[in-house]
């Protein structure tokens, strides 16, 4: 083997109280593809935007393609020919497929004073025929689903001829088939010279794609190895620095015990279709099926976040008028959206104003003033209760990772004592550590009399948190199952039958 393509020793990067990186390496060889995992806040984005020119480093070099280099911006990098595919999409939506691709860099004609759009089409075909993406250069991309999107943000990173290519989580959104067609793209590129950093939580993907894995822990270095001979086990041990504790399913669960929510003949448009059901104080209900099944629309409908226009929802043995989520709100429903981003937590605000923002009534005083000790004490406690990482709950919530995110969304509603909870997704972006944890948290909860629809896409999460598991296909529930009669195989055949 000769020189890396890619060389990264002794990084070290700080922020306002953090050691985010200390002492950190990395190798990338042309022609492979080096994955890159750790727990959420281990300090894998933060060393790939190192790379990238987005942060300087504090301490340390990095030697590119034989020499060392200094990436002092995003520019340097693509010119160097590194490219990143973010987790977070960074398309423009109401910019056409064909802009998004080439913006900045849109061909030209007439002496440079006009855009020439028929070459630009060109290009941006040109490109998409080379991940088979088949999409009109000329549509919006808030059109496009979001599958979709991930895939022209994939193309749009190889259009820059890129050398390496940095793709982080690039598979979170897409198909099985868009997945397999992904790793088609990616084994050319591999056979082309070009060097691949994957970091992804999905560990079986790792083991179909990497050649080599490294491991990071609390912005350090751990280890390099063959992916040949990286057992998951293994890797996860690395990952947390413990061997994870397996749990099993719960089993049954409340049987007869006291109905607080039931769902009657609910439906919206073709999303929603005829849906009842009932959730029981201290179970956790699973809702699986595949992505389109209605899961989501069911739980907005339930929250007021959207209208339906058939059905009825009861509450403790009381009718309500859930209009907005302001009455769910006060009928002790919290919902934990799967975009915890977007719907969850305002991300420039502190851990302390997240958690109290559902329940600002409590914390305001008579004169209009509000109550600020109190909202850090409830804070603190939640904080400590759910042992979210944080230097401090006066730390702005975009710098936590995904895992301690989901544990302020979960805080905010037990500060608000709601006792009717629905997960969207509730592990969707965070690590397997984060993961065991959420899972004991959501386990905790139901032991102490919350109620929990829990919505998810894993289905071994379903099936292992489950008390019992409702089945969606086309906005339909197509069957329930029992937690001794929940199975892969079941669940799967009820989420692919189609209703009348």
């Amino acid at each position: 083997m000769g020189e890396p393509l890619v060389r990264m020793t002794g990084i070290e990067k700080r922020f306002p109280g953090v050691l985010a990186l200390s002492d950190c390496r990395f190798e990338l060889n042309a022609g492979e593809v080096h994955a890159l995992v750790g727990e959420n806040g281990a300090g894998k984005s933060t060393l790939m935007k190192i790379l990238t020119g987005v942060y300087r480093k504090d301490a340390g070099s990095i030697v590119y393609k034989g020499r060392e280099t200094d990436i002092p911006h995003t520019k340097a990098a693509q010119q160097l020919g590194i490219g990143i595919i973010h987790q977070e999409l960074n398309l423009i939506p109401d910019l056409t497929v064909a802009q998004n691709l080439f913006i900045g860099r849109e061909p030209r004609k007439w002496f440079g004073l006009l855009l020439d759009d028929k070459e630009l089409e060109r290009r941006t075909l040109h490109w998409l025929e080379q991940l088979n993406v088949n999409v009109d250069p000329k549509t919006k991309v808030a059109d496009l689903t979001v599958a979709k999107q991930q895939m022209i943000e994939i193309v749009k990173a190889l259009s820059y001829h890129s050398e390496v290519l940095i793709m982080d989580e690039p598979t979170a959104a897409l198909t099985d088939a868009e997945i397999r067609e992904l790793f088609r793209v990616i084994g050319r590129l591999k056979s082309s010279g070009v060097g691949i950093v994957y970091i992804s939580h999905r560990m079986e993907e790792l083991k179909v794609i990497a050649d080599r894995i490294t491991v990071m822990r609390d912005g350090r270095y751990v280890d390099t190895m063959p992916a040949a001979d990286a057992s998951i086990e293994r890797i996860i041990a690395m990952m947390v620095g413990r061997e994870l504790e397996e749990r099993t399913k719960i089993g049954s669960g409340p049987g007869a015990g006291e109905t607080v929510l039931e769902v009657k003949g609910l439906s919206r448009g073709s999303a929603v279709k005829d849906v009842s059901f009932r959730l029981r104080k201290g179970e956790i209900l699973g809702i699986a099926g595949l992505m389109g099944a209605g899961r989501t629309e069911v739980a907005r409908a339930i929250f007021g976040a959207d209208r339906p226009d058939a059905g009825e929802i009861v509450v403790r043995g009381r009718k309500a008028r859930i209009r907005h989520p302001h009455d769910a709100v006060r009928l002790g429903i919290g919902y934990l959206s799967e975009d915890r981003k977007r719907y969850g937590l305002l991300i420039d605000m502190d851990v302390c104003d997240n958690i109290a923002m559902a329940s600002l009534p409590r914390f305001r005083r008579r004169t209009g003033w509000m109550r600020d000790k109190a909202m850090e004490r409830a804070a603190e406690e939640q904080a400590g209760a759910l042992r979210i990482k944080t230097p401090g709950i006066r730390q702005k919530v975009k710098f936590l990772s995904g895992g301690n995110q989901q544990k302020v969304v979960i805080g905010k509603w037990l500060v608000r004592d709601c006792d009717i909870l629905i997960f969207d997704e509730p592990t969707r972006g965070i690590d397997v550590g984060a993961k065991a944890e959420i899972y004991a948290l959501l386990e905790e909860l139901a032991a102490r009399g919350k109620s929990i629809v829990m919505i998810s896409s894993e289905l071994p999460e379903i099936l292992r948190l489950s008390h019992r598991i409702l089945v969606m296909c086309e906005g339909r529930m197509t069957g329930e199952l029992s937690g001794a009669e929940a199975t892969q195989e079941n669940i799967m055949k009820l989420a692919t039958q189609r209703g009348a």
